[in-house]
């Protein structure tokens, strides 16, 4: 079987596609995966070190630009498509599936239009708009939120949860690193988030550090690393800083608490573990998404929303000590976290798949 995956740009819409396409190598080594990204989003790093194939578009976004800028994305639109063309005419696809991102929009528009079974994944509670547009036309519509169902036609809507990469999986249920002091993992993206590093820093002041002192794992990304270690050395607080955390699984078992962004990578990784999580919604992410991400999880008691522009670092530090003293509290905030994930999203993506080709 040959499968495309398209898009990307960021994490948050590649790593999804790579659960998906470990999924389908993983029923049968024979199947072909083939990405369609761009030179400049994260998949042109991270998909050749997986072993994947990537082809690649000259395509750019429109929301948000200038009126320069905003001409030349338009003037791509047809270059892209004719490449799309060619990449699903020469690469002959069972099926094609767009993760969302700049280069899904026209591979699944060309596969649509050649006949080629298409679906599209949308990982946030409030779909992008080329996902809503695409959803009209494709074969299948995967969402990650019941609130999401609505966005797009009944018949093709199947709600299977956000797909977690099998790295991530493995030995999700076990507890082995988990150390006697209670852990704060603070993290916001792989790129890091200034404010939310800065902002926990000034927290650290305010946190009672009488009896048992928390312990914290900080991922700060490479551009705020220095700053942020040295800080901490002048607390005089211990903490293990890290630039970038590749065994994320590991220290997301050891983690009593998470301090974290609400993108939608993220909240499937903390639903599928079951952690607590302190949400600080990115708010400038296209129509507020991570805010209707972060909502999801506060009002099933999984998580404590906390928008950047009401949050001072006091009341960071008090939400932290609360939840530090309640033991109880974490558990039932972690069982209902647990409750919201779905451990079989690719799996169930790549059934629904397998049948629409067999159809």
């Amino acid at each position: 079987m040959k499968v495309i995956i398209a898009g990307g740009g960021t994490g948050g819409h590649l790593f999804p596609g790579v659960a998906v396409a470990e999924e389908f190598m993983r029923r049968d080594g024979a199947n072909r995966i083939l990405f369609i990204g761009t030179k400049r989003g994260v998949e042109a790093a991270i998909l050749p070190q997986l072993g994947l194939e990537l082809a690649t578009l000259d395509v750019a976004g429109i929301k948000g630009k200038g009126f320069g800028d905003m001409v030349k994305a338009l003037c791509k639109i047809p270059q892209s498509l004719g490449r799309s063309f060619r990449i699903i005419r020469d690469f002959g696809p069972d099926i094609l599936i767009g993760v969302g991102g700049y280069a899904s929009g026209p591979a699944v528009l060309a596969a649509c239009c050649m006949g080629v079974k298409t679906a599209v994944m949308e990982q946030n509670a409030l779909p992008g708009v080329t996902n809503k547009i695409l959803g009209r036309i494709v074969d299948r519509a995967f969402v990650s939120f019941e609130e999401t169902r609505k966005a797009f036609p009944g018949k093709k809507v199947l709600l299977t949860g956000n797909p977690i990469r099998a790295d991530f999986m493995k030995d999700m249920g076990k507890n082995e690193d988990k150390r006697d002091p209670f852990t704060v993992l603070v993290f916001g993206g792989s790129q890091g988030a200034h404010r939310i590093n800065m902002m926990f820093l000034e927290a650290l002041k305010f946190l009672k550090m009488d009896g048992a002192k928390p312990r914290i794992i900080h991922q700060t990304g490479n551009a705020d690393f220095e700053a942020v270690r040295r800080a901490y050395g002048q607390l005089g607080v211990e903490a293990d800083v890290r630039p970038f955390i590749q065994d994320m699984p590991r220290v997301f078992r050891s983690a009593d608490l998470l301090v974290c962004r609400a993108g939608a990578t993220s909240i499937a990784e903390i639903t599928a573990s079951g952690k607590a999580a302190i949400l600080i919604p990115f708010p400038h992410a296209v129509h507020d998404h991570q805010t209707k991400n972060a909502e999801v999880l506060a009002r099933a008691g999984a998580a404590i929303l906390a928008p950047e522009g009401d949050l001072t670092a006091e009341g960071l530090a008090r939400i932290i000590d609360d939840l530090r003293m309640n033991p109880r509290r974490i558990r039932e905030m972690s069982e209902r976290s647990r409750a919201l994930g779905n451990a079989r999203a690719a799996a169930d993506i790549v059934d629904e798949c397998l049948r629409l080709v067999a159809a």
